[in-house]
C-alpha cells in the first residue's frame, strides 16, 4: 500500500496521533479504536510511502483482511467487521473464560453452569442428564484447550474450500 504523494507524512501522522509502544527500534505496536496492531518499520528512506508485505501461506487471507481494516483505518474509512470472531464466537470464548476461572477457583460443573445460565434454567430439568451440564463440560474442557495454547486456533477464520 503506498499512499498518495500529496500524503507522504499521512502515515507517521496516523501512527502519532494513536498510543503506541516502542518494541525496539523498527517495531511499533499501536493501538487504534480498540484494536492492537504491530508494524514494522524497514530501514530505508521511504518518502513517506508506507509498504505492506504479505506472506503467502494458508494464513495469508486472513492477513489479507487484517490488511484490509488497517487501510481503512489508516484513510478514515469505515472499518469492515472481524470476520474471523463471530459474535457467537465471542459469546463462547467470554463463556470459556468464565468457566476456566471459576474451575481454577474449585467450582463444580453445577455451580459454573448456575453461573453462566441462571439458576431457573439449571433447576428446570435433571442435572445429570441435562444438556446444559453437556455444554459447560464442553465449555471448561474447551477453556482449557485454549489456554494451552488453542487459542491461536479460535483467531483463525475457518474458510471455505
Amino acid at each position: 500500500m503506498s499512499l498518495a504523494p500529496g500524503d507522504s507524512a499521512a502515515a507517521e501522522d496516523f501512527i502519532r496521533a494513536h498510543p503506541f509502544d516502542r518494541i525496539d527500534a523498527l517495531h511499533l505496536r499501536i493501538d487504534v479504536a480498540g484494536e492492537r496492531l504491530e508494524i514494522t518499520r524497514i530501514d530505508a528512506p521511504s518518502d513517506g510511502i508506507l509498504v505492506a508485505v504479505l506472506i503467502l501461506d494458508a494464513a495469508a487471507l486472513d492477513r489479507l483482511h487484517a490488511l484490509s481494516r488497517f487501510c481503512a483505518m489508516l484513510f478514515r474509512r469505515r472499518v469492515p467487521t472481524d470476520i474471523r470472531l463471530t459474535s457467537q464466537r465471542r459469546r463462547r470464548i467470554r463463556q470459556m473464560l468464565r468457566a476456566y476461572d471459576a474451575r481454577l477457583d474449585g467450582a463444580t460443573y453445577r455451580e459454573i453452569a448456575i453461573a453462566i445460565y441462571g439458576d431457573a434454567r439449571i433447576a428446570a430439568e435433571p442435572w445429570k442428564t441435562s444438556s446444559l451440564r453437556d455444554a459447560v463440560i464442553g465449555l471448561v474442557e474447551g477453556s482449557f484447550a485454549m489456554t494451552s495454547g488453542g487459542y491461536l486456533q479460535l483467531l483463525r477464520h475457518r474458510h471455505r474450500s
